[in-house]
Formats: C-alpha cells, structure tokens, sequence
C-alpha cells in the first residue's frame, strides 16, 4: 500500500477495530477496557483517547463481544507511528486479537464536546484527490429519554440497509445503551449528505433531538481517511482503496 505525505506537524486521528473469536480473547478484551488505561494515559503526543466497546448490527445497542475499538488523537503522525511501532500494549493487542485494522483520518469539521472537550481539530491539508469520507458521531443520552431514543433507532438507521454509498458502520461507546457513538466510512461526500440530510427517517430524528433534547452532551465530526494498515472483512469486501 502507497501512504500519502506523513502529517508530521499537525494533529491526525486513528480508530483501531479489533475482532476477537475465542471465548478466552473476549474475555481477555473485556479486562483490557479497563486495564489499558494504564499504559494508554501516559502515551507521549497523544491528545486524548477513548477505549471503546461495540454494539451488534443494526446500532443494536446490545454488546457486540468480539468487537472492540481504540479512537486516539495524536499532535502529529510521527506520534501515531511510534506508538503503534513501539508500544507493549499495541504488542499484547496485535497477539490476542484475530483480526486488526486502523484508520488513520484528517477531521474536515467537527462541533459539540466529548467527555466535556472538544477533541478534534480541523486538519489544514484535506486534498481533493480522496473521495472518501467518515463520520463519527457521540452522545450521552439524558436517562429518561433511553426508551424513547432506542425505539426510534430502527426506522432511523433503516435506509443504512444496502445503501451503495456506505463502505462499512459499526456502533461503538463507552458505556452500553447511554454512551453511544457510531463510525460511517462512506463512498464519498455526497452519499453521507444524501443520508444525513434527505433520508426522510434521518431528519426526523435529528428533528425530534433538536425538539425533545435526548442528549446531555453530543458530538458530530467528519473525516478524510487517508491511510489504512491491517484487515478487516468487512472492508476488504466493500472495497476501501487508498492506495
């Protein structure tokens, strides 16, 4: 695979997924959600980071087991690189997991805070020769609006289901049923907006966030992935090329 220019002197943001099948690794991930932060708060260049478990198909709030994430946000490239090259956490992840891939993005625009900050700055070099474009949205949902917000899930994430544009989904969070995110790696720009803003069920969930206020906190960014290092089924089959 051919990298594009390293981003050695502005911030980048990486999301690992790791795919566990043996009952013993899933259990082994599961204690590292809360193990990992050990290692992980003292890593040299890295902004902030979130250990991130998953939810089955469909942003089914239930927990995916064999599933789970490392978002990280790094001052530069160099920084990305040298922990994934160097780190023993890295090491013990890259034995135990089955499956391994990492995506490394430039954000194009991001509002709202996560765990009370904002994390993410704008990148100043977005090129036009990659079309691709990903989307990571967060929430911590207010306890009295759980049902309410969970019932109207399905019709929302309904025009998902064999959408041409969308390369690959998977709900991820911190906190099972009220601290969910999802990540969206899509075809390009215009097939995010055409979900995000003419998916009839889309907007009127947006509409009934707005009006009701389910939220105590929420995020909304966007991406360009740039670089990509590791397997994942899902995306070999969906065709992600940034070679």
């Amino acid at each position: 695979m051919v990298f594009y220019p390293k981003c050695n002197s502005v911030q980048i943001t990486t999301l690992t997924f790791l795919r566990y099948t043996s009952i013993s690794k899933k259990i082994w991930a599961f204690g590292m959600m809360q193990f990992a932060h050990a290692s992980l708060k003292n890593t040299k260049g890295q902004e902030f980071y979130k250990l991130l478990g998953s939810g089955k198909a469909g942003f089914n709030p239930w927990p995916d087991w064999t599933v789970y994430a490392l978002l990280q946000v790094w001052e530069n490239e160099q920084s990305a690189e040298d922990f994934f090259r160097e780190s023993s956490l890295m090491e013990k992840y890259r034995k135990m997991s089955d499956e391994r891939w990492t995506l490394f993005m430039k954000n194009k625009m991001a509002r709202g805070k996560w765990a009370g900050k904002m994390p993410f700055t704008k990148h100043p070099d977005i090129p036009d020769t990659i079309p691709y474009v990903a989307a990571i949205t967060r929430a911590t949902i207010k306890f009295k609006y759980l049902r309410k917000f969970w019932k109207s899930v399905p019709a929302s994430q309904s025009p998902l289901e064999f959408n041409p544009g969308l390369l690959y989904t998977k709900g991820i969070g911190e906190v099972p049923f009220l601290q969910m995110a999802t990540f969206s790696l899509w075809k390009d720009q215009q097939s995010l907006d055409a979900f995000a803003y003419r998916s009839k069920e889309h907007v009127k969930v947006i509409g009934d966030t707005r009006t009701l206020g389910w939220y105590r906190e929420e995020l909304f960014s966007r991406f360009q992935p740039y670089r990509s290092e590791g397997n994942w089924s899902a995306l070999d089959m969906a065709g992600l090329d940034l070679s």
